[in-house]
């Protein structure tokens, strides 16, 4: 059993049915990306992004957004010392490994502004100055879906930040009897275990971004993004960003199964939850009754894949 299993493994102790979304999220965290999860309260969003902050060795912060928090509370802020004559800088909540950003979309736009920088630059500036922020860095956000009460949308440039979206939806039957009987009298974080420390965390997303990427694979990750651009049901396509992300994300499939180079496969399983959050939709898809990831897997069928 490698790493990546044994990981997962730990996570699933206390995140129970749902092997897809747990999987999903180390795949992003092991490209150094952001992972946007929409779902209704309650359902372990916070209990896996904890999770892995144990089983991965990292410091974990969290910030419970409402339409009072301040930018200043997620980068942090200066303060005039009256000893010294200087401004000593106060580091905010994002200073961390991986940053928690818990109901994103219930804040306002000027705060949710406030982590653009973080997530794309890994850094932040305050009053002028740049403070860079450690590595690893990653973001797990959760927002309400849309039209739940007190929220608003998140913009563009940010949703194009987040490497995939997922939902992890209701439990079944049998998954939340498994959770109500592990805590049971107990707290069910104490049986998460550390498997990586973060420099043996750093190494891992080292490997995956010197997975192999021929020509062709280029090329088909490239034609699908396009397929995107030009497909009559989707009024924008994704951008370049996308095509980035897509390529992290297939290099982090092949690393988690033993390869040093990515297949048509890799990018297959992970389109979806990578391209569907970045696209809009037009009046035809509407009237057509079909939504993105419908389109997306229409696109995945239809766009030829290398041989190899």
């Amino acid at each position: 059993m490698n790493k990546f299993q044994l990981i997962t493994n730990e996570v699933k102790k206390v995140i129970n049915g749902k092997d897809r979304a747990v999987v999903t999220t180390l795949l992003a965290l092991l490209t150094g990306g952001n992972i946007l999860i929409e779902d209704i309260p309650g359902v372990g969003k916070t209990t896996m992004a904890v999770a892995f902050s144990k089983a991965l060795g990292l410091e974990y912060g969290r910030v419970q957004f409402t339409p009072d928090t301040l930018p200043s509370d997620i980068t942090g802020f200066a303060v005039y010392n009256k000893d010294t004559g200087k401004f000593t800088f106060n580091k905010g909540a994002v200073f961390c490994n991986l940053f928690l950003a818990d109901e994103l979309n219930r804040t306002s736009s000027r705060t949710q502004a406030a982590l653009l920088e973080a997530m794309e630059e890994r850094q932040v500036t305050v009053e002028g100055s740049t403070f860079k922020l450690e590595k690893p860095f990653s973001v797990i956000a959760t927002q309400n879906p849309t039209g739940a009460s007190g929220t608003q949308l998140l913009p563009d440039s940010q949703i194009d930040r987040f490497t995939v979206r997922l939902s992890m939806g209701y439990p079944d039957s049998n998954a939340e009897c498994k959770m109500l009987l592990n805590r049971s009298g107990k707290n069910p974080f104490d049986s998460v275990n550390c498997i990586v420390s973060k420099n043996e965390f750093l190494e891992m997303q080292s490997e995956v971004q010197n997975v192999f990427v021929s020509d062709d694979m280029a090329g088909y990750i490239v034609s699908l993004i396009s397929a995107t651009r030009k497909h009559p049901l989707i009024s924008r396509g994704a951008s370049p960003r996308a095509t980035l992300s897509l390529s992290d994300m297939a290099k982090a499939v092949a690393f988690a199964e033993g390869r040093d180079y990515i297949v048509p496969r890799d990018v297959q399983n992970i389109f979806v939850c990578t391209v569907n959050h970045r696209i809009i939709l037009n009046a035809k898809a509407s009237a057509s009754k079909k939504n993105g990831e419908e389109i997306l897997h229409e696109i995945l069928r239809k766009t030829p894949k290398p041989r190899t």
